[in-house]
C-alpha cells in the first residue's frame, strides 16, 4: 500500500478521490434504469418476467416467482446443519441489540387541557433487496429483516434473482431470511425488482419502504423510486478506515484493512496513523497476506484504486482526517481507543480495540452492518428500527386551552398573512365570524 504523509492537500486530494465511488457520480446508468423503471410500472408482471430472462437467464411464469415451502425446506436441506446454528447464534445477537432501540408511544398531559404525544407506529410492508450470484450475503439478510421485524411491520418481502434453474441462487441466503422471518421471498432482482416494489404488479404487492444493497441499477433504481416509496440509503462501495498509534499490531491492522478491500475494486482501505514505523510495517504485511487470500486480484485493484496509509504528524492532525473522511467502518487501534472514540464524530460503526476487528460486526456481534457510506456518516445513521417505524405528533386542546391560547396564534397567522389559519382559530370564539 502506498504510503503518503498527512497533509492538508493530501486529505483533500483524498477525499475528491473518495467520492468518485459515489453513485451519484454513474449518472450514464440512470437513463437505463429510468427505462426499465418505467417498463415495469406500464406492463407490471411481464415486464418483470422479460427482465428476469434477459439479465438472469431464466424465464419463469407468474405463479413460480414466489418461493414455495418446498423451496425452503430444499434450502434447508442443502445447508450444513452447523452453520445453521451460527445463523441462529447471529440472529440472537443482533435481534437482543436492536430491541434495545424500540420506542414506545408516550403522551404529556397539563392541568390547562393541553395533551401532547408521539405515537409509534410500524409500517404496514418492507421490501428487503438481497443481491444474488458471487454477491450473495445471507449476513445482510438477518440484517435488514431483523430490526423490521423488531419495529412489528406485518409484511417483509425479500426479492433476490433467481439462478439459470429457476430457484434462489444460494441455499443459505433463503434459509436466513426464514430464520429472519420474511413474510414472502420473490425471485426477481435488478432494477425489475425496485420498480415491483416500488409500483406493485399483479403479482407482487406494493411496498412502503425498500432497504438491502445491490449493484449501481440497484442503487439508482432506489434513488429514483424514492417519493412512491421510502428507501434506506443509496449504498456506495465499502469502506474501512483504521486509526492506530505506535501500540498497534500490524499484523491485525493489515489483516483488517484487506477484509474490505476484497470486496470490490472500488472498496476503501485506509490506515491513518502517527507511526512511520507502523506505516512500513502494514504496507509490506497487506503485499504478503494478498498473495496468500482468494480473492487477491480484486484486493490488489482495491488497494491500488482506493488504498492509502496516511501519516500524521500528531493524533489531533489523525482524528480530523478520520472525521472528514466520515467511514462506513472505523477500527480505533490506540493506547487508550475508548479515550479516543470521545473525539470521533462521523462514523457508521466504531471498533474498539484489536481483538474487535470489522468482520465481527458483519456478521456476529448484533449492531447493524448496514451502514453509511461515500462520506455521509457525517450525517446519517446505521439501519435500526426506527427505519420501520413511523412516528405522529399527537396535540390535543380544550377549550379553555385554546382559549388562553388563540389571540397568540391569530396574530402569528396574520404576521405571516395567512388569514385562513387565523380565521380557523378565531372562528371557535367569535360568532360573528
Amino acid at each position: 500500500m502506498r504510503i503518503i504523509p498527512l497533509t492538508e492537500d493530501s486529505r483533500k486530494n483524498i477525499l475528491e478521490d473518495l467520492l468518485k465511488r459515489s453513485p451519484n457520480n454513474y449518472d450514464q446508468y440512470q437513463d437505463k434504469v429510468n427505462a426499465i423503471l418505467a417498463d415495469v410500472r406500464e406492463r407490471g408482471d411481464e415486464a418483470v418476467l422479460d427482465y428476469t430472462e434477459k439479465f438472469d437467464g431464466v424465464r419463469l411464469a407468474p405463479e413460480s416467482l414466489h418461493v414455495t415451502q418446498a423451496e425452503i425446506d430444499e434450502a434447508y436441506a442443502q445447508v450444513e446443519p452447523g452453520l445453521i446454528e451460527i445463523l441462529k447464534k447471529s440472529l440472537a445477537n443482533i435481534r437482543d441489540f436492536h430491541e434495545k432501540q424500540v420506542h414506545n408511544s408516550w403522551f404529556t398531559t397539563r392541568e390547562d387541557g393541553v395533551l401532547l404525544g408521539q405515537k409509534i407506529t410500524p409500517m404496514e410492508s418492507v421490501g428487503v433487496y438481497v443481491p444474488g450470484g458471487k454477491a450473495a450475503y445471507p449476513s445482510s439478510v438477518l440484517m435488514n429483516i431483523i430490526p423490521a421485524k423488531v419495529a412489528g411491520v406485518k409484511r417483509i418481502v425479500m426479492v433476490t434473482p433467481p439462478g439459470k434453474d429457476g430457484k434462489v441462487n444460494n441455499p443459505v441466503t433463503l434459509v436466513a431470511a426464514h430464520l429472519a422471518g420474511a413474510t414472502d421471498v420473490i425471485k426477481v432482482g435488478g432494477a425489475q425488482a425496485v420498480a415491483a416494489l416500488a409500483y406493485g404488479t399483479k403479482s407482487i404487492q406494493k411496498v412502503d419502504k425498500i432497504t438491502g444493497p445491490g449493484n449501481i441499477f440497484v442503487a439508482l433504481a432506489k434513488k429514483a423510486v424514492y417519493g412512491h416509496v421510502g428507501i434506506d440509503s443509496i449504498a456506495g462501495p465499502s469502506e474501512i478506515l483504521v486509526l492506530a498509534d505506535e501500540t498497534a499490531n500490524p499484523r491485525y491492522v493489515a489483516a483488517d484493512l484487506l477484509s474490505q478491500a476484497e470486496h470490490d475494486e472500488l472498496a476503501s482501505a485506509i490506515l491513518v496513523t502517527t507511526s512511520r514505523e507502523l506505516a512500513e510495517k502494514v504496507s509490506e504485511l497487506t503485499e504478503q497476506f494478498t498473495a496468500q487470500l482468494s480473492r487477491r486480484e480484486i484486493i490488489q485493484k482495491s488497494l491500488e484504486n482506493f488504498g492509502y496509509i496516511l501519516v500524521a504528524e500528531n493524533m489531533d492532525d489523525a482524528i480530523q482526517t478520520v472525521n472528514d473522511i466520515a467511514s462506513e467502518h472505523l477500527e480505533i487501534l490506540t493506547a487508550n481507543p475508548f479515550d479516543t472514540m470521545t473525539r470521533v464524530h462521523n462514523a457508521g460503526a466504531i471498533f474498539l480495540g484489536e481483538y474487535s476487528s470489522e468482520p465481527l460486526g458483519d456478521y456476529f456481534a448484533g449492531p447493524n452492518h448496514v451502514l453509511p457510506t461515500n462520506g455521509t456518516a457525517k450525517f446519517s445513521s446505521p439501519l435500526n428500527v426506527d427505519d420501520f417505524v413511523k412516528k405522529s405528533s399527537v396535540i390535543s386542546y380544550s377549550r379553555e386551552a385554546l382559549e388562553a391560547a388563540h389571540r397568540d396564534i391569530i396574530q402569528f397567522a396574520e404576521a405571516e398573512r395567512l388569514t385562513a389559519h387565523a380565521n380557523s382559530i378565531a372562528v371557535r370564539f367569535s360568532e360573528d365570524r
